[in-house]
């Protein structure tokens, strides 16, 4: 047994994991490679060539890495529980009229529930995962902090993650850069996964056409949604469209309408299969409330805590003043923000220092 102790290392077969292996291996560690195959294009129903962390080609990258690195490697088919969960509230939420983000619910109910259950059953003290994030004790409580590479921080996903699951989580490349990575990748003989090409695509829809995932997983949903109406925000009607689900808060591209100016996706109603349309600072918002949150750096947040608040991956952040009402976030932007999305997630920032997150529930409209 290696002094370091026994760690279970998510393997995807790209460079990320592949050096998180290789510096795991480096320090000490007992490594076990554990590679789990969440979709295949026969349940998803797409029609592209199979890429990305679950095709078999990084499949076999993984394992090949690991027989020259000499450590065990296994392959966990977590299809089922994935699907059923993710893909199912993918569906489901955009059938809501909500925007989800199943990056995070993935990583929160499915990645780190599966890592934990193998490496107990492994004898496994760790997990890892080659995310760019870092992670510390402090205050009797497990934090993530953003990564060193801000062009490739990963925190705005991990929001979700208990204590329990961070007391045993390992973040390998938390104190580096991409291109610290790639350089490291060549100068140890694997300069093929430096050249690899990055998806950011969602993993089971790798057209990335959504639309198109929800019209085959859906029967018949395209001839029940289409022809709704578009409408102002007085409930004037001003066209048709093809059916609210294939639109999302804040689009512009794709509504095939001309009423003079152009317009951008308010809001959506399912109800009466109505997509509400405006004018760009009609998106404008300073309110929103957020449920289902979950707390990383505190136990509980002080009332009217002011915190940088970002309302989607790619957004820089607001500050916010945040109050707790029955179990919901209340969050009062200090400048407007524009085109806040029900179902995507809110999360809050010390600093570097991840506060929490939770899901955009609405906002005020």
């Amino acid at each position: 047994m290696s002094k370091k102790g026994k760690v279970l290392l998510a393997m995807s077969g790209g460079i990320d994991s592949s050096i998180a292996a290789l510096l795991l291996h480096e320090q000490g560690y007992e490594v076990v490679g554990i590679t789990m195959k969440t979709w295949d294009y026969a349940t998803s129903g797409g029609s592209s060539k199979e890429t990305g962390c679950c095709s078999l080609d990084s499949i076999n990258d993984a394992r090949l890495l690991a027989v020259n690195l000499g450590f065990p490697h296994f392959i966990l088919d977590i299809r089922n529980e994935f699907g059923n969960y993710i893909i199912d509230n993918f569906v489901d939420e955009y059938l809501a009229g909500r925007t989800p983000n199943p990056c995070v619910l993935c990583n929160t109910h499915i990645k780190w529930d599966a890592l934990l259950k193998r490496a107990d059953m492994l004898d496994c003290e760790f997990i890892a995962t080659g995310h760019y994030a870092r992670i510390r004790q402090e205050n009797n409580r497990y934090v993530i902090s953003r990564g060193i590479d801000t062009t490739k921080d990963q925190s705005y996903v991990l929001w979700g993650l208990s204590q329990e699951s961070l007391k045993r989580t390992l973040f390998p490349l938390q104190n580096f850069r991409k291109s610290e990575i790639k350089e490291m990748a060549k100068n140890n003989g694997y300069a093929d996964l430096a050249a690899k090409s990055e998806s950011y695509e969602i993993c089971f829809v790798p057209d990335n056409d959504y639309r198109g995932f929800l019209k085959r997983k859906v029967d018949g949903l395209e001839t029940r949604v289409d022809g709704g109406n578009f409408i102002d925000k007085t409930g004037k009607v001003l066209g048709k469209h093809h059916g609210y689900p294939f639109y999302t808060i804040g689009q512009r591209k794709g509504l095939e309408i001309a009423v003079g100016e152009p317009q951008y996706v308010l809001e959506i109603i399912p109800e009466t299969n109505s997509v509400v349309l405006g004018f760009k600072e009609d998106l404008e918002q300073q309110q929103m409330k957020v449920g289902k949150y979950n707390l990383i750096k505190y136990a509980s947040l002080p009332d009217g805590i002011e915190l940088l608040t970002k309302i989607r991956y790619k957004d820089p952040g607001t500050l916010a003043s945040i109050t707790n009402s029955n179990d919901k976030l209340n969050v009062l932007f200090h400048k407007s923000v524009s085109a806040i999305a029900p179902g995507q997630s809110a999360v809050f920032y010390e600093g570097d220092d991840l506060v929490g997150g939770g899901i955009i529930e609405r906002h005020v409209f």
